[in-house]
């Protein structure tokens, strides 16, 4: 006989109040410390790309090593070279064949690294965070990346070497008469930053579906699952507004640069970004107030049902007071000299004035509108 598959711990897990509301979660947002040194584990796999190209022609490539990629500097194309998995030695090695400053090394083999923008011996360096959405976890997974710009190339380091968010710049570079092979290493960062700017929009998206269906689960029922749910969306909700923010910042640096690797004619481009990711960050905190109110509707909602049952158990004790009157007057040990307590319709009569005073009674406070 087959026994069904079943797993205790994924229910179990509700009856532990720091698992019901995701304590080690806040732990993983949190744990930012920038006065220690991260140690950053060394990548099992690395996946290097290089995509050489003019309006004419257009080499892919996929290098086994870092020093497969130094040939590419400065032959007159324009060369994006993208290493997915950090290794400390392959970093070293390519920063310092293309001339990126070794505080720019630091920050791209550093962890939880605030979003930033620095311009250093001639190369701009973007640092900052993609954004996913786990839909089996529920949660917002982020995965930071170090774009370099220098005189005709692009060099991005990335953590995760099984995804991203640049398949369509892949397709928009095998497009021989693309924008984007037509244009300048300039307008190829501009397009890798509006893509990772683009996919906020998905994520965001997720939450907002997550958003709409437990406002309506609050408005039927509001109970402790309920109020995991919101605490838990408030978290994923601080994950998205940290890494939002700071990217704001770095186009609005980007706009007033001066740099000669930035073409006039690509700043409105760069406009255009800057424009979504402040449409994003009011976005953001559309979300967090929409949030807020669903938390004080939750707090309403409970305290509105408390106020229900107050309101019966008050009316039940009112509805009983004539009743307890009426039999404690009748169950005194005293002899009784009332005549009408001697008499044989006494009991009935005493009984019927416990029934009857309880249904006038009701009868008022309906018609007050008491309930």
């Amino acid at each position: 006989m087959n026994m069904p598959d079943i797993k205790p711990g994924k229910y179990l897990r509700y009856l532990v109040l720091p698992s019901l509301f995701g304590t080690q979660r806040t732990k993983e947002i949190l744990i930012v410390n920038p006065t220690l040194v991260p140690h950053r584990e060394e990548a099992q796999e690395v996946s290097i790309f290089v995509f050489d190209y003019n309006s004419e022609s257009l080499e892919e490539k996929q290098c086994a090593t870092v020093e497969e990629t130094l040939a590419y500097k400065q032959n007159d194309r324009i060369t994006w070279i993208n290493i997915d998995g950090l290794r400390k030695a392959d970093v070293e090695t390519v920063c310092n064949h293309f001339g990126i400053h070794p505080l720019l090394m630091e920050d791209i083999l550093s962890m939880n690294q605030r979003p930033k923008m620095d311009e250093v011996d001639g190369i701009l360096f973007c640092l900052l965070n993609m954004l996913y959405y786990n839909d089996e976890k529920q949660t917002v997974e982020q995965e930071q990346i170090s774009i370099a710009l220098g005189k005709d190339f692009v060099i991005s380091f990335q953590e995760d070497a099984k995804r991203d968010v640049f398949d369509q710049l892949r397709h928009r570079l095998r497009m021989s008469n693309s924008k984007t092979r037509l244009a300048g290493a300039d307008y190829l960062c501009y397009s890798m930053l509006d893509l990772i700017v683009d996919n906020y929009y998905v994520v965001m998206e997720k939450l907002g579906e997550r958003i709409e269906q437990l406002e309506e689960e609050v408005i039927r029922q509001s109970n402790a699952q309920s109020l995991a749910k919101i605490t838990q969306l408030r978290k994923e909700l601080i994950v998205l507004k940290r890494n939002i923010a700071p990217v704001r910042d770095i186009l609005s640096s980007i706009q007033r640069s001066e740099s000669e690797l930035l073409d006039d004619r690509t700043t409105k481009y760069f406009n255009d970004v800057y424009d979504h990711i402040v449409q994003a960050y009011d976005l953001s905190e559309n979300y967090r107030d929409i949030m807020v109110s669903m938390q004080d509707l939750y707090i309403n909602n409970v305290n509105l049902r408390m106020n229900e049952v107050m309101k019966v158990m008050a009316i039940v004790t009112c509805l009983l007071a004539p009743a307890t009157v009426i039999g404690g007057i009748f169950g005194m040990n005293f002899d009784k000299n009332v005549n009408f307590f001697h008499q044989p319709w006494g009991f009935f009569t005493a009984v019927a004035l416990m029934l009857i005073i309880p249904v006038w009674m009701l009868w008022a406070f309906r018609k007050r509108g008491w309930f």
